[in-house]
């Protein structure tokens, strides 16, 4: 978030015109984000989005004048505060793991197919902001664990509130959504890091739990 508190600060990266457009007026209908940035392209984008000035980025990876990715990457290291939230038609889930060291902090990524509604981008740029890292959430329902990973030794109890933390829903959310209480999901959630070997070093558990959700899976 930035320095004052204030809405999100979104970058908004698209070049189809019409998307772009769509995605500005679903961000901006939020009151506590707001689109400071629209580029149509990879150039249009490096004179607008400068370190400091955005916190967020929704980066489509096709773009006319240039890949997304490695846009993303550069914007990133230049300012290694900017958050960046992938926008796809294809699935580029294994992308994400792939780009992990070589940017300053983890990205999310979203599914233009699937996961461009107002519910769904509003949850998850908000839940980004505060350092999640959010997955496609119809792409996450698909994955499974593969056999021998850690992720594998979870209960399926355990995979549900993990997938429901990788979307960006909150413990009390995810505690209603699966008729559970809160001390349930949170019990659930200290369960899962013991699994996966993640302790308190970690920055932040939620999103350590998630990398390797991400990392152990295949989808269906």
């Amino acid at each position: 978030m930035n320095s004052a508190q204030g809405p999100v600060r979104v970058g908004v990266v698209e070049d189809e015109d019409l998307l772009r457009s769509m995605l500005v007026d679903l961000v901006d209908s939020h009151e506590d984000m707001q689109v400071v940035a629209s580029a149509g392209g990879a150039a249009e984008a490096r004179e607008l989005i400068q370190p400091g000035a955005v916190d967020l980025v929704l980066m489509d990876v096709a773009l006319g004048d240039g890949n997304g990715v490695a846009l993303g990457v550069s914007l990133q290291r230049a300012d290694p505060n900017l958050i960046v939230l992938l926008l796809s038609s294809h699935d580029v889930m294994d992308l994400v793991v792939s780009i992990r060291g070589n940017v300053p902090r983890p990205w999310s990524y979203l599914s233009k197919r699937s996961s461009v509604t107002k519910d769904v981008l509003h949850r998850s740029i908000r839940a980004a902001a505060q350092g999640a890292v959010i997955l496609d959430p119809e792409l996450t329902e698909r994955s499974a664990p593969r056999e021998g990973t850690p992720v594998s030794q979870l209960s399926n109890a355990q995979i549900q509130v993990l997938r429901l933390v990788a979307q960006g829903f909150s413990n009390a959310t995810a505690a209603e959504l699966l008729g559970l209480s809160r001390r349930s999901v949170e019990n659930h959630l200290q369960a899962i890091y013991r699994t996966l070997g993640i302790t308190s070093q970690d920055a932040s558990p939620r999103v350590a739990a998630v990398l390797q959700f991400l990392q152990q899976t295949a989808r269906k």
